[in-house]
């Protein structure tokens, strides 16, 4: 009896060891068809209750804007709610509330997407309501005044009271030069002033198409009957004729490093970030994305990564560090490193011990052990990320707007699970080249002498360890307000 006693915990552990490689990640049942407008729908089934999510995401972000019109994806995510010729402004959002859901939007660079979350019955008039609004929005003068208004006021919030935000922009529009990532979601300030209608409305009716969308319920459905109120709702909706390629200027090779210092008096906790251009998920190819999300666990996920390990409780150089990596983006992404000093540590000696611990990491290799331990992590979150339509229906829409197919979606688990200890490592040493990086400091001091040198200053609240381009997350991993570092989104 005491030898059962002192191992069931590992009998315990080794159940759920099996259980989690038993389940396949994205275990819940697809359907994929095209509608003959073009429109893309994506049914996930979930019978445990009796719920739905219905989501519309189009193909078309910050990043997408005409020049000289930044801001204009998240504006019109607002005007959205102002009314059809069937529903009066503010209808959309009450007729949700009246029937027990919620509803919200959400911006990012390579997408814009609009949800509900209601009783599984009441599927047929969420389509109905969104199918409306996608091609007969009705706007005036005074819905243009009063919400360019909104949103002004939204980033004097988000952005210009917090200094890490204002940080941020810097940072990234010192990353991208050339391509429209270096602009915030949000837009700059200059131009959202003067957004028109004009502007507005050539947007809308050039990206906001069926051919432009992807539709996806997730939850208590049958995928026949979920095709059949689809193509009463939006298979009449006209495509639109004058969609551009999906194009973008790209970044021109980066030879040389770029530095910046940020000094701003509200600043309470300097940090050094530095962030790299790197590949992102590519449709068919996404070896070198899996082997940096692991590299990113490796470096910096939770207490136990290496660069906590080295820094934080090693050296006690760091009061915090951290990597991130999201590969989610239509366009090259970043892989980024993040450390915050311990008391009387200089930024430019944080920045070294930083330095020198990548050197070694990269030296002495990934522990076997603390890999295993990694991807275990990352197959229980998958299941339980299963475990909500919301969830699920996100991981659909932000991969199929950003390039990638539903075999891509599902390779993906096994994907992380092949990745070795050896490709981490050569991945590290292609990302993280000096040379290809933009390393900033926040400070709420002046900067000492040698702070021109290449390496010195940190921010006031941190970054969240996040590299994606959007600047949504609410309920469920759905909408949200909030920037998170390396990608900018809103939320309606």
């Amino acid at each position: 009896m005491p030898t059962l006693t002192a191992k069931a915990p590992l009998l315990a552990g080794s159940v759920f060891a099996a259980v989690l490689l038993a389940v396949p990640a994205g275990a819940a049942e697809s359907t994929y068809f095209t509608l003959d407008n073009g429109l893309e729908v994506v049914v996930l089934e979930d019978h445990r209750a009796p719920v739905v999510v219905h989501m519309v995401w189009y193909k078309v972000g910050a990043a997408d804007e005409p020049p000289g019109v930044s801001g204009i994806a998240h504006y019109l995510e607002h005007l959205m709610f102002k009314g059809t010729d069937d529903l009066a402004p503010g209808e959309f959002s009450a007729t949700v509330q009246a029937n027990g859901g919620t509803d919200n939007a959400f911006t990012s660079q390579d997408y814009t997407g609009y949800f509900q979350r209601v009783a599984a019955d009441r599927l047929g008039l969420m389509m109905q309501m969104e199918a409306d609004r996608m091609r007969d929005l009705q706007l005036d003068g005074t819905d243009i005044l009063t919400e360019r208004l909104v949103v002004l006021e939204e980033r004097n919030q988000r952005v210009e009271n917090d200094p890490g935000a204002l940080f941020q922009e810097q940072r990234s529009a010192a990353q991208y030069l050339n391509h429209p990532y270096g602009i915030p979601v949000i837009g700059w300030k200059h131009e959202m002033e003067n957004l028109t209608l004009d502007d507005a409305l050539a947007f809308y009716r050039t990206y906001y198409a069926p051919n432009n969308a992807v539709l996806i319920v997730a939850g208590d459905v049958d995928p026949d009957e979920v095709r059949a109120m689809a193509e009463t709702h939006y298979g009449p909706l006209e495509r639109s004729a004058d969609l551009p390629d999906r194009a973008r200027p790209q970044e021109p090779p980066q030879t040389a490093e770029r530095r910046l210092v940020y000094d701003d008096p509200r600043v309470a906790q300097p940090y050094v970030i530095r962030t790299y251009l790197a590949p992102e998920r590519d449709p068919g190819d996404q070896d070198e994305a899996a082997a940096l999300t692991l590299l990113a666990e490796v470096l910096g996920a939770g207490q136990t990564s290496e660069l906590s390990r080295r820094l934080q409780f090693g050296s006690g150089e760091a009061l915090y560090a951290s990597a991130f990596y999201n590969g989610l983006s239509l366009d090259d992404t970043t892989f980024g490193l993040l450390v915050v000093p311990a008391p009387g540590v200089p930024l430019a000696a944080a920045e070294a011990a930083l330095d020198r611990e990548i050197a070694a990491f990269l030296e002495d290799g990934v522990d076997p052990a603390q890999l295993d331990r990694i991807k275990m992590s990352l197959r229980a979150d998958a299941i339980y990320e299963d475990d909500s339509v919301s969830s699920l229906a996100r991981r659909y829409g932000v991969a199929l707007t950003s390039g990638l197919t539903l075999d891509d979606i599902a390779a993906w688990p096994d994907l992380l699970q092949s990745v070795t200890g050896d490709q981490i490592v050569a991945a590290g040493r292609r990302v993280l080249d000096r040379d290809r990086a933009v390393t900033g400091w926040l400070t709420a001091t002046e900067p000492a002498e040698d702070a021109a040198t290449p390496s010195d200053t940190g921010p006031d609240t941190l970054p969240a360890p996040a590299a994606a381009s959007d600047m949504d997350g609410t309920p469920d991993g759905i909408g949200g307000a909030g920037a998170a570092d390396g990608g900018q989104g809103v939320m309606q």
